[in-house]
């Protein structure tokens, strides 16, 4: 699918369970993509669970190309945030998803993307879940995140886990840290990241039904 936002065309994949009363929007750093592998594990196990999925890039093409040798985009957290909220603007305006509840999941600095987008919609997004990411970027807005916020953090990082202490610090919403033992911040050791998508499954059907 083409998603509209700020007259550009992003790029994404919408999956939609049957059933499905809510949908997760993925908000993952530049080098990341909807092809990703990973993220396609994530977005099978919430369809499992019986939730959406909408895995969209959150830079174009050309802007991605470039973003190779700038790596500017990828911490220019309003840019990114904004296109995740416009992303859910455009799942509202469509007859199928409009009904949907909006969550979001982000990685690195799509996790400050995502919490500053939940703040700015509030009750419109039903949870958030940072898996290795960079909450602290979105440091001016997290107290007015109203989303149960679940940050997973893993127990290698230790520059993350202090960031990531000091974000849940400032959060006022419902919130939890979780560390995954023996897992870097990519969480890229065998079987962490499978823990990392039961975690995030867990969190959003509690949260979202």
């Amino acid at each position: 699918m083409e998603i509209p936002a700020g007259g550009k065309r992003l790029h994404g994949t919408l999956t939609l369970p049957e059933g499905a009363r809510s949908v997760v929007l993925f908000a993952y750093a530049s080098g990341s993509s909807r092809h990703s592998a990973r993220n396609q594990l994530l977005a099978e196990a919430l369809a499992r669970a019986g939730l959406g999925a909408l895995l969209f890039d959150l830079l174009t093409p050309e802007e991605e190309a470039a973003e190779a040798y700038t790596r500017h985009l990828r911490f220019d957290i309003d840019l990114l945030a904004g296109r995740l909220f416009e992303a859910t603007a455009w799942l509202v305006r469509r007859e199928e998803t409009r009904r949907l509840r909006a969550a979001f999941i982000g990685a690195s600095t799509g996790a400050a993307a995502a919490l500053a987008a939940a703040a700015r919609l509030g009750e419109q997004v039903g949870a958030v879940v940072s898996g290795g990411g960079r909450p602290d970027l979105a440091a001016p807005m997290l107290a007015l995140v109203t989303a149960p916020t679940l940050l997973i953090v893993g127990a290698l990082d230790t520059r993350g886990l202090a960031l990531n202490e000091q974000a849940l610090a400032q959060l006022r919403c419902e919130k939890e840290l979780l560390i995954v033992p023996g897992a870097s911040q990519l969480f890229e050791e065998p079987g962490t990241f499978d823990q990392v998508a039961v975690l995030a499954t867990e969190w959003f059907t509690h949260h979202l039904d």
